[in-house]
């Protein structure tokens, strides 16, 4: 796995590659916003690490700039500890956060965490590489990991395709919040699940017709979240 460290204090870069280089994992590194965004586009990682203030370009710029032209899971590191905060950062694409100050062990461990899940991404679906819903407007291909609505690709995070392929594999089946947080981020719950339903609210912006009244995601008052479509055919 290669790993792209974007983190503009020295000591906490060092120690994290430093660990990141213990378990196996090649990585690189820089401080510079700009610099973040160019190394993305000339070289392919398998995760970044994101802290939030940098020189040049911010975290938040950096994510969402990178969000347009991949699907790469990116963890942000950040001090800004209030909830909007961290919400904004899921919102802008972010798959994890963790919040500073930080033990290295809890890095490490929500990183295997995010490599576990997309392990079981691959893995996904042996019935079906490519699962179509609604008449063909809703296509999963769990081969090529990504979905098509109406023909046209939607860009999912990491994060998305696995909520959704967790859900979608079992049509009719309510997932409590969380449930879905250990399947989808790989660690027992935290807080009040605002987190699972800013993954929701983004993935509906992304496949549903109508976000406010969608067809497959559905919410199920009290209880979770549900997909409402069988598989065609």
């Amino acid at each position: 796995m290669r790993i792209l460290v974007v983190e503009d204090e020295p000591k906490i870069r060092h120690v994290l590659m430093a660990y990141l280089e213990k378990e196996g994992w090649e990585n690189d590194y820089t401080g510079d916003g700009h610099e973040a965004v160019a190394m993305h586009d000339y070289n392919q990682y398998d995760l970044i690490l994101l802290d939030l203030k940098l020189n040049g370009l911010s975290g938040e710029e950096v994510c969402t700039r990178i969000r347009e032209k991949s699907n790469v899971p990116i963890i942000m590191i950040t001090s800004k500890s209030r909830e909007d905060d961290v919400i904004n950062g899921l919102h802008i694409g972010a798959d994890d956060y963790i919040l500073k100050p930080f033990r290295v062990k809890e890095v490490i461990a929500h990183i295997q965490a995010l490599f576990r899940r997309m392990a079981v991404i691959e893995r996904q679906d042996t019935h079906a590489a490519r699962t179509s819903f609604d008449q063909g407007r809703l296509i999963v291909d769990f081969d090529a990991r990504e979905v098509l609505v109406r023909g046209v690709r939607a860009h999912l995070t990491e994060t998305e395709f696995k909520l959704l392929s967790i859900v979608a594999c079992e049509p009719k089946r309510v997932f409590s919040r969380s449930d879905l947080y250990y399947r989808v981020l790989g660690y027992r719950f935290q807080g009040d699940g605002r987190t699972i339903d800013m993954h929701v609210r983004n993935l509906r912006k992304k496949i549903e017709a109508d976000a406010a009244e969608p067809r497959y995601v559905v919410t199920k008052v009290g209880q979770g979240y549900q997909f409402a479509m069988q598989p065609d055919g």
